[in-house]
């Protein structure tokens, strides 16, 4: 009767996994298995619980990190990755401290951040270091 309940309980990790898709439950499902295996065997109940509960609690810990890793969105790239290295016109101050700082490149404007922190004066030119959302990071040239 036990492999029943077991049976159940795999069937029933399984819908909620479906239904979650975010690898909520596949752990419960393993240890269910363990515990249909160990019931099979003719496990005591107490034996059988203890197998789902470590092996669940294996599954966990050793595979979760690494199904994470490999779930894990990767940074989506966009055609504004091109403007890195390209030089920018600061068309307005820019100050980090006041949060103020504009610049064109490739004939649209953005909000311009510097990287080292220094003040780069209106009509300087500067080189993109990174992009960070809507900002270029800049350094002045030399």
């Amino acid at each position: 009767m036990d492999v029943i309940y077991w049976l159940i309980a795999v069937i029933a990790f399984i819908v909620l996994e479906a239904v979650t898709y975010q690898l909520v439950s596949v752990w419960f499902v393993i240890g269910s298995l363990a515990g249909l295996l160990a019931a099979a065997l003719g496990a005591s109940v107490m034996v059988q619980v203890a197998v789902f509960v470590i092996v669940s609690a294996l599954m966990l810990i050793i595979l979760r990190p690494l199904s994470m890793k490999l779930l894990k969105p990767k940074g989506l790239k966009t055609n504004t990755d091109r403007l890195i290295g390209e030089d920018v016109l600061i068309t307005e101050n820019v100050s980090n401290i006041s949060g103020t700082g504009k610049g064109k490149i490739s004939g649209m404007t953005w909000t311009v951040r510097s990287e080292s922190g220094e003040d780069i004066p209106e009509n300087t030119v500067a080189t993109v270091v990174r992009i960070e959302g809507v900002k270029l990071i800049v350094k002045a040239k030399s």
